[in-house]
């Protein structure tokens, strides 16, 4: 964890008390994330009769990528997605030029877990894990139902031709050759299915992480960074994917159980049948966006614009990515 420096400090407890009637100040500010590109912190701002717990999700003008929603687009869209009902934090203020934070909103701090490993094999979540492979779909199935019409009119549409040819451009101008994902990109071409007709909302990045988990379930869905108006079937993949398994290998759906168990809750709640060469469509691109998301990593640890371990660590993911797709690419044959 972070502690704050004094200026951050007063110009924070400034924002919540104009943010929020009847806080005085703030307490326990202290920063739960590393990341360069957002800062996570958290505290409590607090009254004569009432204490707020909060979170500051924040970019201080630092590292972005050109994709993610502005955020106080991705505020925008979490606040109409509470106003229909879906299971995300309260956003209580959005930053302006005159709080002197950068870019960033403020919302409800939930109480729970959100380390993947925790949940898979902490005692306190064993009478829920078996639930969470259902909850986790009907709750996609809620976010693919929501009426875009009530959402902000920035949200990007990203469908699947969209999808490959970003992604071919993102790997193209990282200047190095990966046959394997030379491979990929020829397959998703020669297999893309249909554009479907409307788009619905996708999270984007839907899985182990990003989500709040209690003793009781699911709490709430987090980072609405990437966001988009395309083919829900994209969320149930990248949840499938081997990075978030854990350790769990045979239970593909987020180390918690089976492929066919989530998609047959997700087709219950949904109403809709999940065709299987559109899933394996999904499964092949979303583990190429993160083969080339973390052979990406490398050109920002060269660059020196991030030199954290973090960083590097990613960025050797590619080649496990690699594998996991000529393990797809083998299926697939």
């Amino acid at each position: 964890m972070t502690l704050p420096n004094e200026a951050f400090h007063a110009r924070l407890q400034a924002a919540a008390c104009r943010a929020l009637p009847g806080a005085e100040r703030i307490e326990g500010l202290v920063r739960l994330s590393a990341g360069a590109t957002l800062e996570t912190w958290s505290f409590d701002a607090v009254g004569a009769t009432r204490r707020w717990p909060l979170i500051l999700r924040r970019s201080p003008g630092g590292l972005r990528a050109a994709r993610t929603l502005p955020l106080a687009d991705e505020a925008a869209l979490v606040r109409a997605l509470r106003a229909g009902g879906a299971m995300v934090a309260e956003v209580v203020h959005t930053l302006v030029p005159d709080d002197d934070l950068g870019d960033g909103f403020v919302m409800i701090r939930i109480p729970g877990e959100t380390i993947p490993r925790k949940i898979l094999r902490n005692a306190e979540f064993d009478a829920i894990r078996p639930q969470l492979v259902g909850q986790l779909a009907a709750i996609a199935a809620a976010i693919h139902a929501t009426d875009v019409a009530t959402l902000p009119g920035s949200l990007p549409v990203s469908g699947v031709r969209k999808t490959i040819a970003d992604l071919q451009a993102r790997y193209e101008a990282s200047g190095e050759s990966r046959p394997v994902f030379d491979l990929a990109i020829r397959w998703l071409t020669d297999h893309a299915p249909t554009e479907v007709e409307p788009a619905r909302l996708v999270h984007g990045d839907y899985r182990h992480g990003n989500v709040i988990v209690g003793p009781d379930g699911v709490r709430a869905v987090l980072d609405w960074e990437i966001a988009h108006l395309g083919d829900p079937i994209e969320d149930l993949a990248w949840l499938c994917l081997p990075p978030w398994r854990f350790g769990h290998l045979d239970l593909p759906a987020g180390g918690l159980g089976t492929r066919e168990a989530l998609l047959q809750a997700y087709g219950q709640a949904s109403g809709r049948e999940v065709d299987p060469m559109r899933f394996r469509f999904w499964e092949m691109l979303g583990s190429l966006r993160w083969g080339v998301s973390c052979a990406g990593m490398l050109q920002w640890f060269r660059s020196g614009r991030d030199r954290t371990v973090e960083r590097a660590m990613i960025a050797r993911r590619a080649s496990e990515n690699e594998m996991d797709l000529i393990r797809l690419l083998a299926r697939s044959a």
